[in-house]
């Protein structure tokens, strides 16, 4: 039978040996994002700044724990709040009510200073991908890495191109990102959330531009890095591929969320 599984994707041993992804598994598992109690609100007004004289409630009583190497959905509608709640998590909403955790840091304490630390610590995928227009593939890396305290060029280089490896964007290196597909700006999007060996990646609908082809390759993408022992919280509509990627989903409904079992709900 014909393997129709991307060639990058089939080096499952040279992938998990990459430092890009450091051994984190242990006998007892970490928790990644611990949640309780928590009320999400947003400004009233977009691009305002979250305060409670501005506020308004999304999600109440949200009760979330994430471990090392797991996969987890958010499902839910358009302004069912998931994106509100990632927003939480990397520290763009401030936590206002609840308790908060996520890779070591205190949400409800964060200061502002310390949010590019957080960050550090995390990798985030879009799904308009933000990308820098006017740079090519290893120049959007490169700045990243700049950003984030890297400083040899040699160590860089070296870097990027294990990251390229990875996401199967070997030899695109100097190519512009209009050059690209959709699939492979994403996957350009994932390897500068790769960057600093995360300890986790939020995606924000990072399927939701690509056509089924690239959405399975990216599936398949995140697959081996929860392998690696890094997690993935992913807001996601596109239920069927959640369904074919199983994993631990929340559904989003009525201003709540609840662990919810995907094929029981689908009548499977």
């Amino acid at each position: 039978m014909k393997n129709n599984t991307p060639k990058y994707l089939n080096f499952r041993e040279e992938f998990l040996s990459l430092f890009v992804f450091r051994a984190r598994f242990t006998m007892k598992q970490e928790n990644i994002i611990r949640l309780s109690g928590v009320t999400v609100f947003q400004p009233e007004d977009e691009g305002g700044n979250l305060s409670y004289k501005n506020a308004q409630q999304v999600l109440s009583g949200v009760e979330l724990s994430v471990s090392e190497g797991e996969m987890v959905y958010f499902i839910g509608k358009v302004g069912s709040g998931k994106s509100s709640l990632l927003k939480v998590l990397y520290a763009e909403l401030p936590l206002l009510e609840g308790e908060g955790e996520i890779v070591g840091f205190d949400l409800a304490s964060l200061r502002r200073r310390d949010i590019p630390k957080l960050r550090r610590n995390m990798g985030i995928v879009f799904q308009d991908y933000r990308l820098l227009r006017d740079r090519n593939v290893y120049e959007n890396l490169r700045f990243v890495m700049r950003a984030t305290g890297w400083k040899k060029e040699v160590d860089i280089a070296e870097r990027i191109e294990e990251l390229l490896s990875v996401v199967g964007l070997t030899n695109k290196e100097y190519k512009m990102p209009h050059e690209l597909s959709g699939g492979e700006q994403q996957r350009l999007v994932i390897a500068r959330a790769l960057v600093n060996s995360p300890k986790i990646i939020l995606a924000d609908e990072p399927t939701g531009n690509l056509d089924p082809k690239s959405a399975n390759e990216i599936m398949m993408l995140f697959r081996q890095i929860t392998e690696s022992g890094c997690a993935v919280v992913m807001a996601t509509h596109n239920i069927q591929l959640a369904d074919k990627y199983p994993a631990r989903t929340f559904m989003f409904k009525k201003g709540r969320i609840q662990e919810v079992d995907l094929k029981a709900a689908l009548g499977r």
